[in-house]
């Protein structure tokens, strides 16, 4: 029998992990021709995420996890999770139930009827969101359009299908700084697209601020574009054309504030790829595992 794996990641996730658990358990009876490997990663949760992430384990030994020793965030996560699967066919979801996990049969019909090498979503409404929230997203995804050679769809989720050649490239990318969505594309395969209608979370809240996916923003920005470096470049050299100018005549001293503040962004844009770099070359492992499931058999 084929497998097919699904990765959750989950932080402070104990008001939605059991209503997931129960969904899940309908889906995999809809695909009783299908081994299932589902495996939760604890991404340092401080409530009882844990904790009935063991419970399932007991009570089903389709379940696992990977619990790390502090948070690092989703994207170690998802990453953690391609290195742990060995199935198929691979699916990484939220466990929120905003990817609807009913969804999972018709990807895996999909898959395996066109000549695809995975099934990805995105949603068609943002009902729910707040209004400052969907414009900084749309924004988000037209600007890395068009100074990333990588094109990204707008609306597009984590929620995905994949066959193993898929998973297997994804993993041969072991940059610290990552960002999914980027890499998913860059990769090259295949993609049949699924839209569905925003899903409010099961339970809980959102874990991500508006100050986190600003930072994750220039996360994919600067993963996938150095066109913000390019920038940077022709602004120097135009200030410094305009200082030169300034010398033989007398401009403002507001002006001359306003040259030194672009020649500090300048910097700024400069000091955060270098910063990226440093992440990169000390090469400090993407999680630390501090538990697992098979520790308990």
């Amino acid at each position: 029998m084929e497998t097919i794996s699904i990765i959750v990641p989950c932080f402070n996730e104990q008001e939605t992990i059991s209503i997931f658990f129960d969904e899940m358990n309908k889906v995999m009876n809809k695909l009783q021709n299908y081994q299932f490997e589902i495996v939760f990663i604890d991404d340092g949760s401080n409530d009882n995420t844990l904790n009935y992430m063991k419970t399932f384990h007991q009570k089903d030994n389709r379940y696992h996890y990977l619990s790390f020793s502090r948070n690092f965030g989703k994207e170690a996560a998802i990453y953690a999770g391609l290195q742990y699967v060995k199935g198929d066919y691979v699916a990484i979801m939220d466990v929120d139930l905003q990817d609807p996990p009913v969804l999972l049969v018709d990807m895996l019909q999909i898959l395996k009827t066109e000549n695809i090498d995975n099934v990805a979503t995105k949603r068609c409404t943002r009902t729910g969101e707040t209004f400052i929230r969907s414009f900084l997203s749309r924004n988000f995804y037209r600007v890395i359009n068009k100074i990333s050679s990588v094109q990204i769809v707008n609306g597009a989720r984590d929620f995905r299908l994949m066959k193993r050649a898929m998973v297997d490239a994804i993993l041969m990318m072991s940059e610290r700084n990552r960002f999914s969505k980027g890499l998913f594309e860059w990769v090259g395969f295949k993609t049949y697209w699924i839209e569905f209608e925003n899903v409010q979370r099961s339970g809980g809240q959102t874990k991500w601020s508006l100050k986190q996916l600003f930072f994750y923003s220039l996360e994919g920005i600067s993963s996938f574009s150095v066109q913000p470096l390019f920038l940077s470049f022709i602004l120097c050299g135009l200030l410094f054309l305009v200082f030169v100018v300034c010398i033989f005549y007398s401009f403002s001293l507001s002006l001359f504030f306003l040259f030194n503040a672009l020649q500090l962004l300048c910097i700024g844009i400069l000091g955060y790829y270098l910063s990226k770099m440093y992440i990169e070359i000390k090469h400090r492992p993407i999680y630390i595992v501090k538990e697992r499931s098979e520790d308990h058999e």
